[in-house]
């Protein structure tokens, strides 16, 4: 197998494995809770976002990968985790712009994780740092995923 066949293996598999999960039981968990507490833990995941700063990281990385994925997946991620703190706050602190942050974050985030991935040319340099888009993007993806469904329906107890 090449390395980028390994690596969508990889990334698919952590997919269905985190899909399942929200399915079966973090959605049925959720829906039984207040809107807010719902859409809290949902967003906690993505504030640890700054883990992709790691891609600037030299040591941690091929000395060949692409800088300008390097450059805009960490500060892209960097961001997201902050928009993400910003929700969080917004929310615990029943801020009039809670929801509106809550998409800007949303949006950012996912549109972040997607443009990173579809940069293919960056795999086979990923190094030390391959764990964070096979295992840690597939769970934020259906995090973000999730979180959509949350503001279009309204999903959770109004409490």
């Amino acid at each position: 197998m090449d390395t980028l066949a390994i690596f969508l293996t990889q990334l698919i598999m952590s997919i269905v494995v985190f899909s399942l999960l929200a399915k079966w039981v973090i959605y049925p968990w959720l829906v039984n809770r207040a809107a807010k507490i719902s859409m809290m833990i949902l967003i906690a995941p993505h504030s640890l976002k700054h883990i992709g700063l790691t891609f600037m990281v030299p040591s941690v990385t091929d000395p060949e990968i692409p800088q300008s994925f390097a450059f805009t997946t960490a500060w892209g991620d960097f961001s997201a985790a902050i928009l993400a703190l910003i929700a969080l706050l917004a929310l615990k602190n029943n801020w009039k712009l809670a929801i509106p942050l809550v998409w800007i974050f949303n949006l950012e985030g996912f549109i972040d994780l997607i443009f990173a991935l579809s940069q293919a040319e960056a795999v086979p340099t990923l190094a030390g740092t391959w764990y964070i888009p096979t295992f840690i993007v597939p769970l934020l993806l259906i995090s973000h995923i999730m979180i959509f469904i949350w503001l279009i329906k309204g999903v959770g107890k109004q409490h």
